[in-house]
Parts: structure tokens; sequence; C-alpha cells
């Protein structure tokens, strides 16, 4: 479990392209999230469209690294055939770091960029990806070969633990 201990937030990434069968290992890796009851309540976007990457880099003030990633994940949910509907963004956040730790792993960078829980930035996501009236986009994570890499930092806080 090194990706663990090593993967850092990227925000700039080569030109490069990234290969389908990474993506595919990538959206395996996402898809074999718990979720609540097995709900598995994830469908994905991908783009690898310079527009849209460049559409979607404009919904928040922090989505610029979406512009010039060679790819561009969204893991959206259903709202639609859920069995534990409350548990939705506890699913999808454990999807998305799944997306994370396993682009580390193929040696790629990526960074998970915030939309839900905000109303006016989901309808934006949702608009420029024409997603169906069931799917609400959770998050945009940009995905590729870093352009530069720097260690993580050790936040273990023994204080934070307490043994009862």
């Amino acid at each position: 479990m090194n990706a663990i201990f090593t993967r850092t937030s990227t925000r700039k990434f080569t030109p490069e392209k990234v290969d389908s069968k990474y993506i595919i290992k990538i959206l395996r890796a996402a898809m074999a999230a718990p979720s609540a009851c097995n709900q598995q309540p994830w469908e994905f976007y991908v783009t690898d469209d310079p527009e849209i990457n460049a559409r979607l880099s404009q919904v928040t003030p922090y989505a610029g690294p979406a512009k010039n990633a060679p790819v561009v994940i969204v893991p959206c949910y259903r709202t639609n055939d859920l069995i534990v509907p409350e548990m939705v963004n506890i699913d999808m956040a454990i999807c998305a770091e799944n997306i994370l730790l396993e682009a580390e792993e193929l040696g790629l960078g990526a960074v998970m960029l915030g939309i839900s829980p905000f109303e006016d930035r989901m309808n934006d996501v949702a608009e420029i990806l024409k997603l169906p009236e069931n799917f609400r986009p959770f998050t945009i994570i940009p995905i590729g070969y870093p352009a530069s890499k720097h260690p993580q930092e050790d936040r273990y806080e023994p204080s934070r633990v307490h043994t009862l």
C-alpha cells in the first residue's frame, strides 16, 4: 500500500496522453470501493476533450487543473434506485479515493476537485456533461503524468489517537 504514503495532489501535468488501459484500471479500482448495502451508486464520465476539460476547469475557482489534464474523470451518482441514499456521499468519497490511489500506483498524478454538495457547481457540471436528470456529479478528478513530484508530508499525529 505504498500509494497511501506516496500520493500527493497533482495539479500540473505533462501533455502525454494516458493509455486507455490505465483508465480502465482506475475505473476498476473505483468500482471496487465498498458502498452502503452494496448500492454502488456510481457512474463515470471520462473526457479527454480539451474543450470539455476547459469548461470543467471554470466550474470553481479551484478547478483550474482540469484545463490541461490529459484526461478528466467525473464520478457521478444515481439518485434513483438507491437503498440508502443518505450514504451516497460517503460511498462516492471512498470511490474517489480509490481513483486517486490507483492513479498513484500506476505512476500517474491526480487531484480531487470539490463539486458536491454545492448545487451551483453540481448544476454547472451536469450541464457541461449533459447528465441525465437522475445523475448528480460528485467531484472532478484530472489525471495525467505529473509535471513534477514532491514527497508526501507525514501527517501522523499521535495526540489525535485516543485509546480506551
